[in-house]
């Protein structure tokens, strides 16, 4: 991902996450504080799709629509901020394959990579190794995401 892809960027986010909107600035600030996190599909009519993550804090999954200010150091986790691909192009193994190219860059940063699942997405997480960790203490931010939101974990070979 470049500069010059966050006006693509932030139309699939508003095309896949219409019940979760974050400000234009939150995926520039991702991309300037980790650019090594931040990956686009691209599709046969232009962006299709992203990955946007970063190291982090284990179960401190940031609130949405914020801003970071910067990357902890050390990190104790590798965090999935957001993977959307536009319905043209899922079906193909898109996600999946975006996923394993960060597994290995994260791997290099951290022993474990999170995300918080939404939309049900549930499943698709599982099906990629990530486990649910539960913790009371994540129950209100995880509400804030939706109803459903869980926090999961997958350990990473290093």
């Amino acid at each position: 991902m470049a500069p010059a892809d966050l006006a693509a960027v932030n139309t699939v986010a508003a095309q896949v996450h219409l019940a979760h909107p974050e400000d234009a600035a939150v995926f520039a600030e991702r991309l300037a504080l980790h650019p090594a996190g931040c990956s686009v599909l691209e599709g046969d009519d232009g962006v299709a799709g992203y990955i946007v993550s970063h190291p982090w804090r284990t179960a401190e999954p940031p609130a949405l629509n914020t801003l970071l200010g910067s990357i902890p150091a050390p990190a104790s986790t590798y965090y999935i901020h957001d993977i959307a691909v536009l319905p043209s192009a899922r079906r193909g193994g898109a996600a999946a394959a975006i996923l394993a190219t960060l597994v290995r860059h994260a791997a290099t940063l951290a022993d474990n990579i999170s995300i918080v699942a939404i939309g049900g997405t549930l499943p698709f997480w599982q099906r990629q190794g990530f486990v649910i960790a539960r913790d009371p203490k994540l129950d209100a931010k995880l509400k804030s995401y939706d109803a459903d939101a869980c926090y999961m974990v997958r350990k990473l070979d290093r």
